[in-house]
């Protein structure tokens, strides 16, 4: 009995390698992106729903960006505190911002979908560059870094959101490895050709593809997913790319509390319920085996199973992937949070069953 409980551990075990190898090594391994400036004009969108102080320290740095052609499409959300005021300040400051006032409509109450689509609507440029309100740009050459990877055929341009750094924060590790190993995932589906998920605080699309598959049309009714959705509905092999240099992230503040991150994880595995069937396969392949296995690993080595056996296996499958991992790091300025990899695997591992057992008890209806 033990032997086939070890033959199937060493089966989960040849999976994960194959996995990391495979698929997440397609980002890990790529060489490092040259950027190759283009003059197309871009309109920058940002929609937001009382965040006054963020966008405050936000538009200043997006209208100090060097690019020569680009605009900045100010959406309020029906904001209640001083959002607007500060938008049609910002209106009046500078000459390239476009402001949009959405009022609560009541067929779409508090849907950012909905709003984002006004605001897309209003942008008079053919390429659309998205951030959210919360979020700032690395440098100042953003759009100028995001944009260069657009072509004829290369219309969508997924990047990467990062969090800022915490001194003394191992919660902020938890959050900063997590980001880093979803942007790792989505990057190599991307260049795999299989592409699944991008996220609204760093990503770039053309107009045409919003309005070739009506927009959310499809998911308005769920609160979630202008990011993960869309790009799920209308990317392709043929019309995505990505952008992963240093001056391209974006960067925001992590959630503070262990049951804030988590409520985003929540929101995120039930965003994944409505994924297309293959990317909801390969995600939930990832899962499980990952639980299979610690579960198996832990159960050998509690039925005292031969060491000599167990222990290269489980070594084998860390330092692979490990080095994966470290390199995925290291192109997403997340070294830090790599030499945690084993102690972070854990944690998101249990994570993601908590969440994914409280979602089928206490399904989210309504999201911030």
């Amino acid at each position: 009995m033990l032997n086939i409980i070890f033959y199937v551990f060493c089966g989960i075990v040849l999976l994960q390698v194959c996995y990391y190898l495979a698929i997440l090594g397609k980002f890990a391994f790529a060489k490092v992106q040259a950027t190759n400036p283009k003059r197309i004009p871009v309109s920058v969108i940002v929609c937001a729903k009382n965040e006054a102080e963020k966008v405050k320290k936000l538009v200043p740095l997006l209208a100090a960006q060097n690019y020569p052609d680009f605009e900045i499409v100010l959406i309020d959300d029906a904001s209640t505190d001083e959002t607007l005021d500060i938008f049609e300040e910002f209106e009046q400051q500078y000459r390239n911002v476009k402001l949009v006032k959405v009022a609560n409509n009541e067929a779409f109450w508090g849907n950012k979908k909905y709003a984002l689509t006004l605001g897309i609507k209003a942008a008079s440029k053919e390429y659309l560059l998205f951030t959210d309100a919360d979020c700032y740009p690395a440098s100042g050459n953003w759009i100028t870094q995001m944009s260069s990877n657009f072509t004829l055929n290369k219309t969508i341009v997924l990047g990467y959101g990062a969090y800022e750094k915490v001194k003394g924060s191992f919660l902020n590790k938890i959050i900063r490895f997590d980001a880093m190993l979803t942007a790792s995932q989505y990057f190599s589906w991307a260049k795999a050709g299989k592409p699944f998920n991008g996220e609204s605080r760093n990503m770039a699309y053309k107009r045409e593809e919003f309005f070739k598959v009506n927009g959310f049309v499809d998911h308005m009714n769920i609160r979630t997913g202008e990011d993960s959705l869309f790009i799920n509905r209308v990317a392709t092999k043929k019309n995505i790319t990505t952008c992963y240099t240093p001056d391209s992230f974006t960067y925001s503040e992590s959630k503070r509390t262990y049951s804030g991150w988590r409520m985003q994880k929540r929101r995120d595995v039930y965003t994944m319920a409505w994924f297309r069937p293959f990317a909801k396969f390969h995600i939930r392949f990832f899962h499980i085996t990952q639980l299979a296995f610690v579960v198996l690993a832990v159960l050998l080595a509690a039925l005292q199973f031969n060491w000599m056996l167990l222990v290269p296996a489980v070594a084998l499958r860390y330092i692979i992937n490990w080095v994966v991992i470290g390199y995925s790091a290291a192109k997403l300025q997340e070294k830090d949070v790599a030499w945690w990899y084993p102690v972070m695997e854990i944690i998101l591992i249990f994570t993601q069953v908590n969440v994914f057992l409280t979602n089928i008890f206490s399904k989210p209806v309504h999201w911030k």
